[in-house]
């Protein structure tokens, strides 16, 4: 992976984690940088998912994966808020 790669993973993770934040009712009791890390991993893992399903790349938005992620980040807000790792 080149340094563009990582840097638009870091950006898109951003912007997964803080939908997925969103999505989740009730105030979370974790910080923003755990909330990017499990916007990066849920970006990344979405994408793997959605390429095994072979929607990862369609013409247009790829609305389904933008959703996949954003649902694994909404997951993984909850359950780090639950656990005594996000506190």
């Amino acid at each position: 992976m080149e340094i563009d790669g990582i840097i638009s993973a870091i950006v898109i993770g951003i912007v997964i984690g803080i939908l997925g934040r969103l999505v989740v009712p009730g105030r979370q009791r974790i910080g923003i940088l755990w909330t990017i890390l499990v916007g990066i991993a849920a970006a990344l893992l979405g994408s793997a998912i959605a390429a095994g399903f072979g929607v990862a790349d369609t013409d247009g938005v790829d609305w389904v994966e933008w959703l996949i992620q954003i649902g694994l980040a909404a997951v993984g807000v909850a359950a780090l808020d639950r656990s005594k790792v996000g506190r």
